[in-house]
């Protein structure tokens, strides 16, 4: 039978064969599992397409492949990467194009489609989670953060991007913009923030009751408190799924506390928080069910 293929670049690549609702075998990276940030956000362009093409051709084994969902960060469409902030080099490149030609020089002829990667962490929850006739949302927290939302609908939807803050000090987005969530909540903004710690050690000080590091983790909670809210006001209340790399830091109690603070209108109290703790699986089904969705 013919393979599908899910791919997801952000951190790292991750490629799989999906069959229905699950990966089948196992997950293909690259670089190794637990490197690869740095050498990805200096990897040009063509030579990124070149390396998910080798490595879709070893996944199909010389089996014919049907479909290919791409997933990446930033404004995805019509197969063109728009902009992202977190890999520069992808900012109106033609991903689509770029790889159907890249496949066909290997003697690989399938349907292909791009998309934002937390949108497709939504959909795979929802495949996963038979959902696929409701409303998800996942909040993916890592070194940007995003905003996944099921059934792809037209729109923007950079999540990440909202504004939470009035403070221009508030400047450490990758975009450049001020007051965003991700200028809080990024991984690669923390780091700036606290040039001396990393996050995990932010996290773990105020755990100890270091007042510079409570402080943060209270502003942290609030800010994905204040865009939860906000998606809140504007679709109604459900579940929010959170995770990514960084889900870890998320004290549900906490953040509940806060969204109670923020969401005060008796329709709108029926939400939810549940941790997802690891998504490339999910990601991977995402992907090709959105391609299959979409056509």
């Amino acid at each position: 039978m013919p393979r599908s293929i899910g791919v997801v670049v952000t951190e790292h690549i991750a490629l799989g064969v999906v069959d229905e609702n699950h990966v089948a075998g196992a997950v293909a990276r690259y670089p190794a599992e637990g490197s690869g940030a740095d050498q990805i956000r200096a990897m040009p362009a063509d030579e990124l397409i070149r390396v998910q093409a080798d490595e879709i051709k070893a996944l199909a084994e010389g089996d014919q492949i049907d479909v290919i969902g791409l997933a990446f960060p930033g404004i995805v469409r019509a197969g063109v990467i728009e902009d992202s902030p977190n890999l520069h080099q992808l900012k109106g490149f033609s991903v689509v194009s770029a790889m159907r030609e890249a496949l066909a020089a290997r003697g690989i002829h399938a349907r292909i489609a791009a998309f934002n990667d937390a949108d497709v962490v939504a959909s795979g929850i929802a495949a996963r989670h038979g959902k696929l006739d409701q409303q998800v949302r996942v909040w993916t927290l890592g070194n940007g953060i995003g905003f996944g939302r099921y059934p792809v609908m037209e729109g923007i939807w950079e999540g990440g991007h909202i504004v939470v803050s009035l403070d221009p000090n508030e400047r450490f987005c990758g975009c450049g913009g001020i007051g965003h969530l991700e200028s809080i909540m990024g991984h690669r903004a923390m780091r700036l923030r606290f040039l001396d710690m990393e996050p995990d050690e932010v996290f773990a000080a105020a755990r100890t009751g270091d007042p510079r590091c409570a402080e943060f983790v209270m502003l942290w909670h609030r800010a994905l408190a204040a865009a939860t809210a906000s998606s809140i006001h504007m679709s109604g209340p459900g579940k929010f799924y959170i995770t990514g790399p960084n889900a870890k830091f998320a004290n549900l109690a906490l953040l509940n506390r806060c969204v109670q603070e923020m969401v005060k209108m008796s329709p709108l109290q029926g939400y939810v928080f549940e941790i997802i703790p690891k998504i490339e699986e999910i990601a991977l089904i995402g992907a090709v069910v959105n391609v299959r969705r979409s056509a």
